[in-house]
């Protein structure tokens, strides 16, 4: 399940990914659209500059702004860097493996197996998804 911080997350690159021909977009406007508290919003915009996502600008007329094409901003990217793995068990995870302690025999763990399937298919589908497929859904 995704955090309330990767939802907000998705939600400020939406509205910035609508408002692309304004130079830059306040952080108020984006949190009074979607009811986020200021002060979280502008911890999550925070770390997508700091993944390169986006850029800001300060003083009159500030605000962020995406410095990437909606095109190239995978949902992947944006799920890891907020939420970590997106594998469901540590013990199928690719970036963030961890066997699992009750696990005796990962080799003949058949949840193992079957979860590594839908990491597949999952990452599969969230890297091939990019923030322009949300916004052509909008």
């Amino acid at each position: 399940m995704l955090s309330k911080k990767t939802k907000y997350a998705f939600h400020a690159l939406t509205y910035l990914g609508k408002h692309r021909d304004q130079k830059t977009v306040l952080i108020q406007d984006i949190a009074e659209e979607y009811g986020i508290s200021h002060k979280f919003l502008e911890n999550i915009l925070l770390e997508l500059k700091k993944a390169g996502i986006l850029g800001s600008k300060k003083g009159k007329g500030g605000g962020y702004y995406l410095i990437k094409d909606p095109a190239d901003v995978p949902l992947s990217k944006v799920i890891r860097l907020l939420d970590g793995p997106i594998a469901l068990l540590p013990c199928v995870s690719i970036n963030y493996y961890e066997p699992c302690v009750e696990c005796k025999d990962e080799a003949k763990c058949g949840l193992n197996k079957v979860l590594i399937q839908v990491r597949d298919e999952m990452l599969n589908v969230l890297t091939n998804k990019s923030l322009s497929d949300i916004l052509d859904k909008e």
